[in-house]
């Protein structure tokens, strides 16, 4: 059987409970700014707050090791294999930052190696030659760092130099906002922040990839609290540079669909050689830091430019076996059978309605009421469907914080936390029926010691289903249940929709924007608009859901763009037209 993943990952989310300096409280669970190193055949991924590390064999299976040895308030973990040694680093404001080694992650604890300087977001890279190089940087004001560190000490030589900093007037990407447009504060905390911040874009998570003798120096903006964090990259003959700015950026970017966000990550090459790019996705939502992790397959093509492949990438898909065809593909394998399709449930709070969870929007959700003793949710999609795949994605609904150990919680300059490193268990039971009369077991989780916030149910053949209902849940701490997105995927009866023919495009008088619309295409749930640099070049993709126009802001001044409109539905992606715009 295929080995399907879906984004977000499902991986064993540690919760994190914290407070504003205004009195806020929330808790919600968090997993940001991964890296991922391939050591002696296996996988492990570091990502911040999270109190250890997951390892893993194909990619598939994670599992879960604590790292008490570490600083777990430390962020933006960076995992490298440096003179056959994993070197772990993390950041934090006001002290020096250590650097800890190990030989074999899994069975043996991480060490202290040697205490560096105050830093942010680190990355460590060993080039081919033996020589070591550390760079770092997270700020709106500064730019990134670079120096040469020695092999063995981990001690620097010489003199830190500049790479690059923030270019908003070029790079629309990189401005900060909601679509890459800043909206007034909400909030006396997010007004406080504003002022003491300001709004020039937060240029952060540097990583260095070397490829056929260049030097492709990645790094993350605006913000991570955007829809539109994403990864740029500058490319240069020496790891110090001078570096070039890659015409086609960002080369990770997700700023549509049901979840968003594809920033501060890192590039590693898998098994049989294929190149995968891992990073942040964001919801943001109970707090600005609530965040989750998404695996795109990436490549460099024949002019050496590093892209990803994001179209569709919250649909399941294949890990491969032996070598890649991922970035070929522009529909997904699986459709999804369940946007706004017949929810019902047991009961429901004001504001969390049952459709909620069915309009592919992982930030809302379905929640049932505090008082329901028996609560279910459930979906007829209208007739029997060829079902795959059915991802189930929990919500923090108003999680009580009557549990929480507030005086244990490290308390820093944006406030308190505590977070927790035991998974805290969910489980429900999950169901299917071609009638609504006999029902089949498709899942109970009731049996795992896990907090799996967004599983992934795959069948080895197709299932004839036309109801799914979810229920018998187990809530963290006491909690509600709530879903903010049961997702159905398979192959529909329903046929694609018809061929977007004409778009409709201006160009912003600063240069930075693409204003876009087209012809609504009757049947369709949405549209996919692919953009690049040239016809065969269009490696950045935006899903569209709900309108049939685009304010492009992910691109750049002065660059030609070629941009196509594909309609999609659950019956599948019918490619569109394609324009070009100077």
């Amino acid at each position: 059987m295929d080995k399907i993943i879906c984004n977000p990952l499902d991986l064993e989310y540690r919760y994190q409970y914290r407070t504003s300096p205004m009195g806020g409280v929330s808790l919600s669970r968090e997993a940001a700014d991964p890296t991922i190193v391939l050591f002696k055949e296996t996988y492990y991924l570091f990502a911040s707050m999270s109190g250890g590390f997951w390892y893993s064999d194909d990619l598939h299976e994670w599992k879960f090791k604590e790292t008490p040895e570490l600083p777990i308030y430390d962020y933006a973990p960076d995992v490298r294999e440096v003179a056959g040694r994993v070197i772990f680093s993390a950041s934090r404001h006001g002290s020096p930052c250590s650097l800890y080694e190990s030989c074999d992650p899994v069975n043996e604890p991480f060490v202290p190696l040697t205490e560096l300087f105050e830093f942010w977001d680190p990355d460590i890279f060993e080039d081919e030659d033996g020589r070591v190089y550390f760079y770092w940087g997270c700020t709106n004001t500064d730019p990134l760092w670079g120096i040469e560190i020695d092999r063995e000490t981990m001690l620097p030589i010489g003199e830190k130099k500049a790479m690059f900093g923030e270019n908003e007037a070029e790079h629309g990407w990189e401005r900060k906002g909601e679509n890459n447009k800043l909206s007034e504060p909400k909030t006396e905390y997010e007004r406080m922040i504003r002022q003491y911040v300001g709004t020039k874009p937060f240029i952060e998570g540097a990583y260095m990839t070397k490829y056929k003798g260049k030097y492709y120096l990645q790094y993350a903006a605006p913000g991570t609290e955007c829809n539109v964090y994403a990864d740029g990259v500058y490319v240069g003959d020496a790891p110090l540079g001078p570096f070039s700015y890659q015409p086609h950026n960002p080369f990770s970017s997700k700023p549509g669909g049901f979840i968003t966000s594809a920033g501060h990550g890192s590039t590693f090459r898998d098994k049989d050689g294929n190149w995968w790019h891992v990073s942040t996705m964001h919801i943001s939502e109970n707090e600005s830091y609530e965040r989750r992790i998404g695996l795109f397959p990436c490549d460099f093509d024949e002019d050496g430019i590093l892209h990803c492949n994001q179209n569709f990438s919250d649909y399941p898909f294949a890990l491969p076996e032996g070598e890649s065809i991922l970035m070929d593909a522009a529909a997904p394998a699986m459709q999804l059978l369940s946007y706004q399709a017949e929810a019902k449930a047991s009961s429901n709070q004001d504001g969390f309605a049952a459709e909620m969870a069915v309009d592919e929007n992982i930030r809302s959700w379905w929640a049932a009421s505090e008082d329901d003793p028996e609560p279910w949710y459930e979906i007829d999609l209208g007739e029997k469907q060829s079902v795959e795949a059915i991802q189930i994605n929990m919500a923090d609904h108003k999680m009580p914080d009557t549990q929480i150990p507030a005086n244990n919680q490290v308390f820093t300059r944006a406030g308190g936390r505590f977070i927790y490193t035991k998974p805290q268990r969910t489980a429900y039971l999950l169901e299917g029926s071609a009638d609504g009369i006999n029902w089949e077991m498709l899942l109970d989780t009731h049996d795992e010691n896990s907090d799996r916030a967004h599983y992934l149910w795959t069948s080895e053949k197709p299932v004839e289903l036309r109801f799914v209902r979810i229920s018998s849940f187990m809530i963290p701490f006491g909690g509600v249940p709530a879903i903010s997105g049961l997702r159905i995927f398979g192959t529909s009866n329903s046929p694609a929709p018809a061929r977007v023919k004409t778009i409709n495009a201006s160009r912003s008088d600063d240069g930075i924007n693409i204003l876009l619309s087209w012809e609504a295409i009757a049947g369709a749930d949405g549209y996919q608009v692919r953009y690049g640099i040239a016809p065969d070049k269009m490696y950045s993709s935006w899903q569209v859901i709900g309108q049939n126009e685009l304010d492009l802001s992910t691109i750049n001044k002065n660059q030609c763009y070629y941009i196509a409109v594909d309609s999609y539905n659950a019956g599948g992606v019918t490619a569109g037209a394609v324009i070009m715009v100077e």
